[in-house]
C-alpha cells in the first residue's frame, strides 16, 4: 500500500466495486471489519465484499493495494469462502453506525452516523474519527444546537455496551441500492438483536419485500417480534401467497388474530389460500394476477403490466375473464402472453388474441402436474380455476421453484473458488 497518509470514510466506502490490479471487477464493498483494542482505537482488518452470486466473503486489508472514496483496488487473491465473524471483530455499517456513545467531556451522548479510517505510514488502518450526531446541548459545543453534527476522535467518545438498544438508520440508508434478496442476505449474518432493530426501522413495504426473501424460520422469528399492529400491516403488504405461507407457519390462534387486524380486502385473499393445501395449485399460487375483460384494448393491457410492483412473471401474461375481474372471476376465457401484446395494434381487443391452446389446471392439481404442464410449455405462469371454471389465481414459475428447492436453499453453498484462493489474515 501507499505510504501517504490518508484518511476515508466508511459510509462513502459502501458500495463502491473492488477491482483486481487488471481493472476487472472482483464485487462491491458492503461493510469494513474492524478488531476491537482495549484503550486503543480499532484496527480495520479487512472488508466484506459481495461477489458473483451475492456471497458474502472476507478480503483482508493487506490484500487492499489502493482505497480512497473513489475506487478500491486488490492484489486479487480472493478466498471465496462466506463471511464469518470472529472474536472481537465488529462491522462498521452493521454493528457501529447508529451505535449511542457518551462524549467523554462530561456534555452528553450522540449517535454514531459515520467512522473514519485512517491510513498509517506502517499500511495499517485505524479508525481514527466518529462523525456523530449530537444528543443534547449542555457541552462544550454549547453553541451547537441540539442534533448537529461534528466529527471526533475516537478518544472522546466511550461505547455503549452492545446489548444496548440501537439505532439502525444508518445501517438502512447504506443499504438503500440493495435488492430485497440481498437485504435478507445481508439480515441472516446479522445477530437477533441487530435484525429486530433493522426490522423496526425499515418501512413496511420495504420490510415485507425482504421477509419474502428469508427462510421460513427467520420469517417467523422477525413477524413475531413486531407488534401485532405492524405484523398486520407488513402482511398486508407482501404478496398473498407468502402472506398466506408465513400464517400457515404461526401459530392458529396468532395467526387469526392477524387476519382480524388485517384490511378485509387483503385478509380475505389470505384466507382463500390458507384453505388448500400446501402442495396443490391452490396452495402455490396468487389470488392477484393480471386479469382484464375480453373487449380490454392491447393499449390497456400493456398499461397495466408497466407496474414496477409486478413481477417480471406476473406481468408476462394477461388472464382473459368475463366480469367479476377479481378472484374468483367470472368465466375465465384464456391468457395473453406478453409477445403478443407486442406483436399487436394497440386497439385490438384481448378477446381476439387468446391463445386457446393453453388449457388451465385445477386449483386441487398436484405440484407434479403443475411442474410437467410449466415445463412441457415453457410457462413462467399458468392460471388456475375452481371447479366452475373461474380463474381464482395463477402459479409462477418463481413460486414454483421456491416450493420445488430445498427449505435451506437461501443458505447453500457450492463452496466453488471463483478466483485464486488467498487464506484469511488478520
Amino acid at each position: 500500500m501507499s505510504t501517504n497518509p490518508t484518511r476515508v470514510f466508511v459510509a462513502r466506502l459502501i458500495g463502491l466495486d473492488v477491482f483486481d490490479p487488471f481493472g476487472d471487477r472482483l464485487g462491491r464493498l458492503r461493510d469494513v471489519v474492524v478488531h476491537s483494542r482495549r484503550n486503543n482505537a480499532p484496527h480495520a482488518v479487512g472488508i466484506v465484499v459481495e461477489v458473483t452470486g451475492k456471497r458474502r466473503v472476507f478480503v483482508p486489508m493487506t490484500r487492499l493495494t489502493s482505497m480512497d472514496q473513489t475506487q478500491i483496488i486488490s492484489t486479487g487473491l480472493v478466498n471465496l469462502r462466506r463471511f464469518e465473524q470472529r472474536g472481537a471483530e465488529q462491522l462498521v455499517v452493521g454493528e457501529l453506525f447508529d451505535r449511542k456513545v457518551s462524549l467523554t467531556d462530561g456534555s452528553g451522548t450522540a449517535i454514531v452516523e459515520d467512522v473514519a479510517l485512517d491510513q498509517q505510514r506502517s499500511g495499517d488502518w485505524l479508525v481514527s474519527k466518529l462523525f456523530v450526531r449530537r444528543g443534547d446541548s449542555t457541552s462544550r459545543l454549547r453553541r451547537l444546537r441540539r442534533g448537529h453534527t461534528v466529527l471526533i476522535d475516537w478518544d472522546e467518545a466511550v461505547h455503549d455496551s452492545q446489548h444496548e438498544p440501537q439505532g439502525a438508520s444508518q445501517l438502512v440508508a447504506s443499504y438503500e441500492d440493495l435488492k430485497p434478496a440481498d437485504f435478507a442476505d445481508a439480515l441472516q449474518e446479522m445477530s437477533d438483536k441487530r435484525r429486530f432493530e433493522v426490522a423496526s426501522e425499515l418501512q413496511d413495504e420495504r420490510l415485507a419485500d425482504v421477509l419474502q426473501e428469508l427462510p421460513e424460520d427467520d420469517q417467523v422469528q422477525l413477524l413475531s417480534a413486531l407488534d401485532n399492529e405492524r405484523a398486520a400491516d407488513v402482511l398486508e403488504e407482501m404478496d398473498p401467497d407468502d402472506a398466506a405461507d408465513l400464517l400457515a407457519d404461526l401459530p392458529s390462534a396468532k395467526a387469526e388474530e392477524l387476519l382480524l387486524l388485517m384490511e378485509p380486502e387483503e385478509a380475505d385473499d389470505v384466507r382463500r389460500l390458507l384453505q388448500y393445501d400446501e402442495d396443490t395449485a391452490g396452495g402455490l399460487m396468487t389470488p392477484v394476477p393480471v386479469i382484464l375483460p375480453p373487449e380490454a384494448t392491447v393499449a390497456e393491457a400493456l398499461a397495466h403490466v408497466r407496474s414496477e410492483e409486478l413481477s417480471p412473471a406476473l406481468a408476462s401474461a394477461i388472464f382473459v375473464c368475463r366480469p367479476p375481474l377479481e378472484t374468483p372471476t367470472g368465466r375465465f376465457l384464456g391468457v395473453v402472453h406478453i409477445q403478443q401484446l407486442l406483436r399487436s395494434a394497440p386497439p385490438e381487443q384481448l378477446g381476439t388474441l387468446v391463445d386457446k391452446n393453453l388449457e388451465p389446471v385445477s386449483d386441487q392439481a398436484g405440484v407434479g402436474e403443475v411442474s410437467h404442464v410449466m415445463a412441457s410449455y415453457n410457462l413462467v405462469s399458468l392460471p388456475v380455476v375452481n371447479d366452475t371454471g373461474r380463474l381464482v389465481g395463477a402459479v409462477t414459475v418463481d413460486d414454483l421453484l421456491d416450493h420445488l428447492l430445498p427449505d435451506d436453499w437461501r443458505a447453500h453453498e457450492d463452496g466453488e473458488p471463483l478466483k485464486k484462493l488467498g487464506g484469511r489474515v488478520g
